[in-house]
């Protein structure tokens, strides 16, 4: 089994919301337009500090895409997931980048996001079916 190495980022960070363990820069965000089961989702251009599942399809609302979910190397924790690859030409942007659920980390500031009852009762997912 090889090592872990865990990163830690200097600046404005959004961490692991179990063990506080740095994901990514504020600066790497490209997008906080994008939404999942629970709530909102940040994609971003880089992520540190994760391990990758298993290469699987997923129908999303944008289309069909090849992810991978991402965990948390301090805890396990399921953070995201990773594009591998879009199957609708208009989707390619996300390719090799990243999805942190919002709900699943803490914000720069240290603020935890709340999953809104809106999310959960509505179902009203924009990228994740």
């Amino acid at each position: 089994m090889g090592r872990v190495f865990v990163i830690t980022l200097e600046g404005s960070v959004y961490s692991c919301k179990h063990c506080h363990t740095h994901l990514a820069l504020l600066d790497d965000i490209i997008s906080k337009s994008f939404h999942c089961r629970h709530g909102k989702a940040y994609l971003f251009d880089k992520v540190v500090n994760i391990t990758a599942g298993v290469e699987e399809e997923r129908m999303m609302m944008t289309g069909m895409h090849t992810v991978v979910d991402i965990f948390c190397v301090g805890c396990g924790s399921i953070v995201g997931w990773k594009y591998e690859s879009a199957h609708e030409k208009t989707q390619k942007y996300k390719e090799g980048k990243f999805i942190l659920e919002r709900f699943k980390v803490l914000g720069p500031d240290g603020s935890n996001y709340l999953v809104s009852n809106e999310a959960l009762v509505s179902g009203s997912d924009a990228d994740d079916a």
